[in-house]
């Protein structure tokens, strides 16, 4: 079936899938039209859709925003449109995006059953080597340019093309070229916790440090809030490990442990194999004790924090 419902609010991935499907079905050489229902009616689309192409054997039909539409006004059109995809041509691709789907909405559930639905996501590990196929990549780098990225693909994409320009000699990507070129996109308080305990893990000691030193930067966040968050993190890294003994997918842990994405639970896995449970164990005791003296003892909390990371 050439029908498909594509939804993502991210445009690198929407078309990155769109020109997959494309390809995938053969529709290379085919027109493309586009009508984003912001702009254009869904009439117009059918119209095409519906008449044959004297230019070309194929055509692509794009429609975009369906989310927008009011299901209530346009019942004729979208009756239309399940026909048309119950009877679709073999000469067509249609490719209808929305950006975020209501799910409890009925028009939205005949949607998905009529349409082939995609939720379009990119491993940001694979748009990285693929992107980069023709250069040599340090090791390290694609994990840290994720890092810089924090999940963005748009981000991601505009800064692989401006690596991929300043290498274009050498074809070659090193670390210290993302240190120099990339500006890192700060998330919230736990990714930045995230990055530090991921150096941790690595034993790298001058990255944990400066890590720890952006989230002091970060809305002057306090040394007590801070040894809270990584307390946190190293909490989820313990129960992300336990989990896995059973076998659980990211969106069963995710479930369990009350992450409103399974994207964290795949982040944390990245660290699980660096420590034993019991490990981890004693990392929280440390942190714990690092609480404790500072407010029994006349010790700077920032001297505790960098003994901490430099005894690693």
């Amino acid at each position: 079936m050439n029908s498909y419902l594509l939804e993502s609010n991210d445009e690198v991935a929407l078309q990155k899938t769109i020109n997959e499907l494309i390809k995938k079905n053969n529709f290379e050489e085919a027109l493309i039209s586009t009508y984003d229902l912001e702009e254009s009616s869904l009439s117009q689309a059918l119209e095409d859709l519906d008449t044959y192409s004297f230019l070309s054997p194929k055509k692509v039909v794009i429609i975009r925003n369906i989310e927008t539409i009011n299901p209530d006004s346009s019942k004729k059109e979208l009756e239309h449109l399940y026909n048309y995809v119950a009877n679709a041509l073999e000469t067509n691709l249609l490719i209808v995006v929305a950006r975020k789907l209501n799910n409890t909405l009925k028009f939205v559930k005949d949607l998905k059953k009529n349409f082939t639905y995609l939720k379009c996501e990119v491993n940001l590990a694979e748009f990285i080597k693929d992107f980069f196929k023709d250069y040599t990549l340090e090791s390290g780098v694609v994990r840290i340019l994720e890092d810089y990225c924090n999940g963005d693909i748009s981000k991601l994409n505009n800064e692989c093309h401006k690596l991929k320009d300043f290498a274009y000699q050498t074809k070659k990507i090193t670390k210290k070229d993302i240190y120099e070129l990339v500006e890192m996109k700060l998330g919230d308080s736990r990714d930045l916790t995230f990055a530090f305990v991921r150096s941790l893990a690595e034993k790298n000691k001058q990255e944990a440090l400066k890590n720890y030193k952006e989230l002091l930067n970060y809305n002057n966040t306090e040394p007590l809030a801070i040894i809270g968050l990584i307390a946190s993190q190293i909490r989820i890294m313990y129960q992300v490990k336990v989990l896995e003994k059973e076998h659980l997918s990211n969106k069963e842990i995710a479930l369990k442990l009350g992450e409103k994405s399974d994207y964290r639970i795949a982040k944390t896995k990245e660290l699980t194999h660096f420590y034993s449970e019991e490990e981890l164990l004693k990392l929280m005791i440390k942190l714990e004790e690092i609480d404790f003296k500072s407010k029994t003892q006349d010790v700077d909390y920032n001297f505790l924090i960098d003994m901490f990371i430099i005894n690693m």
